[in-house]
C-alpha cells in the first residue's frame, strides 16, 4: 500500500495533512468577514448578531452539509473536484461541459485574488503598530517570493503545512475564547431568527450577504483536494476547524458588541481581539497562515490545469514535476497567469478592504455549477428524486441569494474577477469546441481493406525503407478504424515501407488513475495496434509507455523488432523506431459558421502557446517526422476555368 493510501485511511498524519492542505482558505477568511461586513457600517448590536447567526448557518448548511457531508460521497476513485465530478457525469449529457468549464474557470480566477487578498489582510495588521508603514511592497515581495519557487517544488514545505495551520487554528480559537466573556450574550446569534431577521429587514442586506459569502469561499478545497487525504480525515478534521473558527469569529462579535455605536474605519475587528504583546506574533502568525492557503491554491491550479489539459479543454501546456513526491506539479504558464493576476488585483485595489468587493462572485459561480453537476451525479448514483429536488432547491436558493449579494459589488471591484474568469472561460470553451470542429472533418475507414497494400509495401524491395518501425497516433476509437489522412500518408504521399506498423490510441478515462493497455495484431508481425487507457490525472508519456509494451511483446515472443539489414540482423540489433504525428490544418475556412470560424481563429492563436503534439505526449524529436495535413479539400466544382484551346 502506497504513502498517499495509507493517508487517506483516518489516521493523525491524514488529519494533520488535512488541518494544512484542505483548509487554508476557508481557515484564513477570520482575518477579513467581519471588516468587510462593517466596512461602512455602523456597529451596531442587531447586525452583529445577525451576521454571526449568517455565518453559523452558511458553514454549517452550505460548508458542513453540502460538501463535507454531500459532496465528498461523489468521489472519482478517491479524487474529488469539479472536473473529477464532471468526469463521473460527462456521458450523461453533452451540455454538462458547459457548468464544468464555468466552474473549472472561476476557480482559477478565485486562485488568482486568494494570494493577494489573504496576504494583505495579514499583512495589513502592521498599520496597528504604525499607520505609515507601506504595506503594499511588503504584499508584492511575498507574493513574488512565492510564485517564484514554485519551479522548485513545495513539497519540503508542504510537510509542514499541517503543524502551521494546527498553530493557527489552536491561536484563533484561543483569542476567541478569552472574548467571548467579554460579551456571552454573542451567543444568542445561534438562533437562525437573527440571520433571517438582518436579511429581510437590514437596508443594505444584500452587501452584508455578499461579505458574510466570504466566510465560505474556501469550501470548494474541501471537495478538489480530496484525493490528497480522504474524505473520512477531512470529515472529522472539519469538526475541529469548524470549532475554531466558530469561537474566533464569536469573539470577534463579542469585541464589537463592546464597541457598538462606532465605525471600524481601518481597525479589522480580526487583530482588535488580540492582546497588545501578541500582536506581533500574532502579525507573523497570519501571514503564514495566509501563505499556506495561497500555496495550497495554487498547488490546486495547477491539478485543475493538468486535468483540464487531458480532458482536452485546456491547450497542452508544459507540466513538470519537480520533485518526487507524489502529486506535485509545477505548470509553469499557469504560475505566469496567477503571478500576473494577483499583481493586477494589488495594483487595481491596493488595500483588502477594496479587495472584498472583488473577492467571492467568481467562486459562488463554482458553488452553482457544483450543485448542477451533483444533481447529476445524484441522479446516476439513481437517489430518489424527491432527494434530488429538495437538494436542488434549498443550494439553488442559497447560493443565487449569494450571487445576488455579490452581484451588489459588481462595480465595485467585482467586474474585475469576473473579467478574469470570462478570459480563462472563452479560453477554455474555444479550445474544447476547436477540437470538435476539427473531428466532424475527420474521416475514418475500415483498415482491414488495406491489409493486403500494407502487407506487401511491408515487403517491397524496390521501396526506400522509411522505417523498421513506423508509429502513428490515431484517435479512432473502433479496433479496425484508421484516419484516412494515416492511410493516405503510408500509401499516397511518398510510400512508406516498414518492417511493422504501429497504431497507438490513447483514451483518457473517467477514473482520474489507470494505467492499462490492449494489443491487437491485426497483421501478425506486420501491423499491430496499441490501446492506452490511461486516467485523466494520468501523466501521457506516450513514447515511455510505448517502449515499455514494446519490450514487453518482444519478451514474450509476440513481435520480432530486429533490424532486417543483414549486418544489424546479423548481430541481433533493434531496428529504429519512427513516430509520425499528422498536424491537421483546414485548407478554407469559408464553409464554417460565421461563430466557428471565431473559435478557428482563437484556436490559431491559442496554437501557438501550446506545446506541438509530439511533446505533449512526451515523444522524443528525435524520432518524430511531422506531417502537414488538410482536414478540408476545396470542391473542384466551384472552380470555374475556361479552355482556350
Amino acid at each position: 500500500m502506497d504513502n498517499k493510501s495509507h493517508l487517506n485511511r483516518l489516521s493523525a498524519a491524514g488529519l494533520l495533512i488535512s488541518i494544512g492542505i484542505i483548509f487554508g482558505d476557508i481557515g484564513t477568511s477570520p482575518l477579513y468577514v467581519f471588516k468587510a461586513i462593517f466596512h461602512q457600517e455602523i456597529i451596531e448590536e442587531s447586525l452583529i448578531l445577525g451576521s454571526l447567526s449568517c455565518i453559523f448557518w452558511t458553514l454549517t448548511l452550505q460548508t458542513t452539509i453540502k460538501y463535507v457531508i454531500i459532496t465528498l460521497r461523489a468521489d472519482n476513485n478517491g479524487e474529488g473536484g469539479i472536473l473529477s465530478l464532471y468526469s463521473l457525469v460527462r456521458r450523461k449529457s453533452k451540455w454538462l461541459i458547459i457548468p464544468a468549464i464555468i466552474g473549472a474557470s472561476t476557480l482559477l480566477a478565485d486562485g488568482m485574488i486568494t494570494p493577494a487578498i489573504t496576504i494583505s489582510s495579514a499583512v495589513e495588521g502592521l498599520s496597528m503598530m504604525n499607520a505609515h508603514i507601506p504595506t503594499v511592497p511588503i504584499v508584492v515581495l511575498i507574493i513574488s517570493l512565492l510564485f517564484v519557487i514554485q519551479r522548485f517544488g513545495t513539497s519540503v514545505v508542504g510537510r509542514v503545512f499541517g503543524p502551521i495551520m494546527l498553530i493557527w487554528f489552536v491561536v484563533i480559537g484561543t483569542l476567541g475564547i478569552l472574548h467571548i466573556d467579554q460579551a456571552p450574550y454573542v451567543l444568542k446569534a445561534f438562533n437562525p431568527w437573527y440571520a433571517v431577521q438582518t436579511i429581510v429587514q437590514h437596508p443594505h442586506s444584500l452587501f452584508i450577504i455578499g461579505a458574510i459569502f466570504l466566510c465560505t469561499t474556501g469550501a470548494e478545497a474541501l471537495y478538489s483536494d480530496m484525493g490528497h487525504c480522504g474524505k473520512s480525515n477531512i470529515r472529522i478534521s472539519w469538526i475541529f476547524v469548524k470549532s475554531m473558527l466558530l469561537l474566533n469569529y464569536l469573539g470577534q462579535g463579542a469585541w464589537l458588541l463592546t464597541h457598538q455605536g462606532a465605525r471600524l474605519g481601518d481597525l479589522n475587528p480580526f487583530f482588535g481581539i488580540m492582546p497588545e504583546w501578541f500582536v506581533v506574533p500574532g502579525i507573523v502568525i497570519a501571514t503564514i497562515a495566509a501563505i499556506v492557503a495561497s500555496q495550497a491554491m495554487i498547488s490546486g491550479a495547477y491539478t485543475l490545469i493538468s486535468e483540464a489539459v487531458r480532458l482536452n479543454i485546456w491547450p497542452k501546456v508544459s507540466i513538470r514535476y519537480p520533485s518526487d513526491h507524489k502529486g506535485q506539479l509545477y505548470v509553469p504558464s499557469i504560475n505566469l497567469i496567477l503571478y500576473l493576476g494577483c499583481i493586477l488585483i494589488i495594483a487595481v485595489f491596493r488595500k483588502s478592504s477594496n479587495m472584498e468587493a472583488a473577492y467571492g462572485l467568481a467562486i459562488n459561480m463554482t458553488f452553482i455549477t457544483t450543485t448542477a453537476l451533483m444533481c447529476y451525479y445524484m441522479v446516476r448514483k439513481r437517489v430518489p428524486k424527491v432527494w434530488i429536488a429538495i437538494f436542488a432547491i434549498i443550494y439553488f436558493v442559497i447560493e443565487l441569494t449569494f450571487l445576488a449579494g455579490n452581484l451588489v459589488k459588481f462595480t465595485h471591484g467585482g467586474w474585475l474577477t469576473l473579467v478574469l474568469a470570462s478570459a480563462i472561460f472563452f479560453v477554455m470553451y474555444a479550445w474544447y469546441m476547436a477540437r470538435k470542429i476539427k473531428n466532424a472533418y475527420i474521416r475514418f475507414v475500415d483498415i482491414r481493406k488495406y491489409y493486403g497494400i500494407l502487407s506487401d509495401l511491408s515487403s517491397d524491395t524496390s521501396i526506400q525503407p522509411f522505417a523498421s518501425q513506423l508509429v502513428y497516433l490515431t484517435s479512432a476509437n473502433n479496433t479496425h478504424d484508421i484516419e484516412d489522412k494515416i492511410v493516405y500518408s503510408i500509401i499516397n504521399k511518398k510510400p512508406k515501407r516498414a518492417d511493422v506498423y504501429w497504431f497507438v490510441h490513447v483514451d483518457v478515462m473517467d477514473t482520474p488513475h489507470a494505467r492499462d493497455y490492449t494489443v491487437k495484431q491485426l497483421i501478425p508481425g506486420k501491423l499491430v495496434r496499441i490501446d492506452f487507457k490511461l486516467g485523466f490525472r494520468e501523466e501521457q508519456k506516450i513514447s515511455l509507455l510505448f517502449r515499455k509494451v514494446v519490450e514487453d511483446m518482444v519478451s514474450k515472443g509476440e513481435i520480432d523488432i530486429t533490424s532486417r539489414y543483414e549486418t544489424l540482423k546479423k548481430h541481433r540489433i533493434a531496428g529504429d523506431f519512427n513516430f509520425v504525428v499528422l498536424e491537421k490544418v483546414f485548407s478554407k475556412s469559408s464553409s464554417l459558421s460565421w461563430g466557428n470560424r471565431i473559435i478557428m481563429e482563437m484556436y490559431k492563436v491559442l496554437r501557438t502557446f501550446s506545446l506541438s503534439e509530439e511533446k505533449s505526449f512526451g515523444l522524443d524529436s528525435s524520432f518524430v517526422t511531422l506531417e502537414r495535413v488538410p482536414l478540408n479539400i476545396p470542391d473542384t466544382n466551384e472552380v470555374k476555368l475556361n479552355r482556350l484551346n
